[in-house]
């Protein structure tokens, strides 16, 4: 076992517990603890939800512009921000900031009403920084309105049958008859940081898949699908541009489908992009394992989430991946098919979730102990250094 072992850290959130500057920082502080000739490399992740902003920031060393925008409900206001990148020229807008269901009660929940006009505002402010790229991380909205109202606060404009400029929220998005574009409009490129490739409507679309769990009964999911469909023959009547069954059109309430239409912006994967822009790919070209994980991990894991970026990456370098998680709900043989060498989770036989997540720091600790013995690592080390 060579003393010049290199291990990069690059976990996501263990949500409700953990950011992932802390669960990578957690495990690294571990590995230095029982391996101390390892070099170590921290990457903190996000697939462009919650935490996006922030784990780039840590992992390429931006900073962040704080301003205040309106939250989820028209009435709100909200202290929100971007990252900024000025090497790059890069702002990463996390729509979560400004329009996420974290920031609402849970009777406040209401599709009909809430409104992306705050993460339109953060874009406008991210503009007078005229960057070359923004990147919009589109996890975690409470919204339903297709990005209308982020396409209002650029100065966009759209009218119902009287030729009135319809209000905020959701349960607006179907008076639209008639789109009139912003005269300045997104001079730069716009990527939407997605990590799933749901249709606009329909069976699979944001009203149907995402609607219930951002207050919709059935009642209101069937008028914002109804919605929805209509906003779409609206956009390639008035616009000329097709989003009815762009993969991740569906994304934040049709966030995704709006900055197509109205940023022409470029739907991507979000830890595709992130591994992209923090350079862990060419930390893993000598790397000999690199350490992923999440709250959770189970099948939804390997299907563009973070843990699936980073199996996808290590391939490429002919890496070794080992997964820690709060819960490890998949078998050996299903994540040794898929390419992860070990799987651990910081909730054991006995233990109630509660316990874990108040003590997950704690927990990941043990586990790098486990890893490293389980792999043989440690053992090898000890030898070496005896």
């Amino acid at each position: 076992m060579s003393r010049s072992m290199k291990i990069v850290v690059a976990t996501d959130s263990f949500k409700g517990s953990l950011t992932a500057e802390q669960a990578s920082g957690a495990i690294a502080s571990a590995i230095a603890e029982h391996l101390p000739d390892a070099r170590i490399v921290v990457k903190p992740m996000a697939d462009g939800g919650e935490g996006t902003a922030r784990a780039l920031i840590a992992a390429c060393g931006g900073k962040w512009v704080p301003c205040r925008a309106m939250g989820p409900l028209p009435e709100m206001e909200v202290e929100a921000g971007f990252a900024w990148f000025g090497e790059t020229r890069t702002a990463l807008v996390e729509m979560a900031s400004a329009s996420g269901i974290e920031l609402l009660e849970k009777e406040q929940l209401n599709p009909l009403q809430t409104t992306t006009y705050g993460t339109g505002q953060l874009i406008k402010a991210a503009l007078e920084m005229k960057p070359d790229e923004i990147l919009l991380a589109v996890g975690g909205s409470a919204t339903v309105d297709a990005g209308i109202g982020a396409a209002m606060a650029l100065g966009w404009r759209f009218a119902d049958a009287q030729g009135r400029s319809i209000g905020l929220g959701g349960g607006e998005v179907g008076k639209i008859r008639k789109i009139i574009p912003s005269a300045d409009g997104v001079r730069c490129k716009v990527k939407v940081l997605c990590d799933v490739d749901n249709p606009l409507c329909g069976p699979m679309g944001a009203a149907e898949v995402f609607g219930p769990q951002k207050g919709a009964d059935p009642e209101m999911v069937r008028l914002l699908d109804l919605a929805l469909e209509k906003l779409a023959c609206r956009i390639k009547s008035d616009l000329d541009v097709d989003v009815r069954n762009i993969p991740g059109a569906g994304a934040a309430g049709g966030l995704g489908a709006g900055a197509v239409a109205f940023m022409g912006a470029e739907i991507v994967s979000g830890i595709g992009t992130l591994i992209q822009e923090s350079g862990l790919e060419q930390d893993l070209e000598d790397a000999d394992w690199i350490i992923t994980g999440e709250g959770k991990f189970d099948s939804q894991s390997l299907n563009g989430k973070v843990v699936s970026g980073i199996v996808q990456a290590a391939r490429r370098t002919n890496t070794k991946v080992a997964v820690m998680a709060g819960d490890v709900r998949l078998g050996r043989d299903a994540y040794r098919e898929f390419g992860i060498e070990t799987a651990i989770g910081l909730k054991r036989e006995g233990m109630t979730t509660e316990y874990a997540m108040r003590n997950s720091e704690k927990l990941l600790r043990q586990s790098v102990r486990e890893f490293a013995e389980a792999t043989g690592i440690l053992g090898s080390w000890k030898k070496k250094n005896w």
